[in-house]
């Protein structure tokens, strides 16, 4: 693991992100019960390292992180932004209300929340394509991941009405 390759934007951006997001997470009413609020920061950090890892790097490898295909002490910051969107997912599904005539228009805006944080990471240079892969191909990939967040928030609070 190389502890910084070279400190520029992508590096300051991924502090300013970490700032924003954990602020906000900290600021935000509190909705949703601890444990809720653990699980939705857990699912946000596994579930997009888990795509992460897979697209990002091994035999694939689409895209690398900040400066170099190698790990790096910043890729942590760059991984620990998906906790906080894990949380906000299921942050605004309670606050919103989402049901089910709703929950297709929530994972369509979340998608594209998505994909607007890969186009804004492409443009600071955290993100960089290669191997062909384009930005449009992460849509599918959202809708997936979106989808069974959603359908897990329904089913952990479904069952055990206290986590609300």
């Amino acid at each position: 693991m190389i502890w910084i390759d070279n400190f520029s934007l992508n590096e300051i951006s991924l502090i300013i992100m970490n700032i924003i997001a954990y602020s906000l997470m900290k600021f935000l009413p509190k909705k949703l019960s601890r444990e809720v609020t653990f699980i939705s920061v857990l699912a946000g950090l596994s579930t997009g390292m888990l795509f992460d890892f897979t697209l990002g790097g091994g035999p694939v490898d689409f895209y690398k992180q900040n400066d170099s295909n190698h790990y790096e002490l910043f890729d942590v910051f760059y991984y620990t932004l998906f906790a906080p969107f894990g949380y906000f997912y299921m942050y605004f599904y309670h606050v919103l209300r989402i049901n089910k005539i709703t929950f297709i228009f929530y994972v369509t805006v979340w998608s594209l929340i998505g994909l607007t944080f890969q186009w804004i990471a492409s443009l600071l240079h955290i993100l960089t394509y290669q191997n062909n892969y384009q930005l449009s191909y992460s849509f599918p990939i959202f809708l997936l991941i979106q989808t069974l967040t959603g359908i897990f928030y329904v089913f952990i609070t479904s069952n055990n009405k206290k986590l609300v």
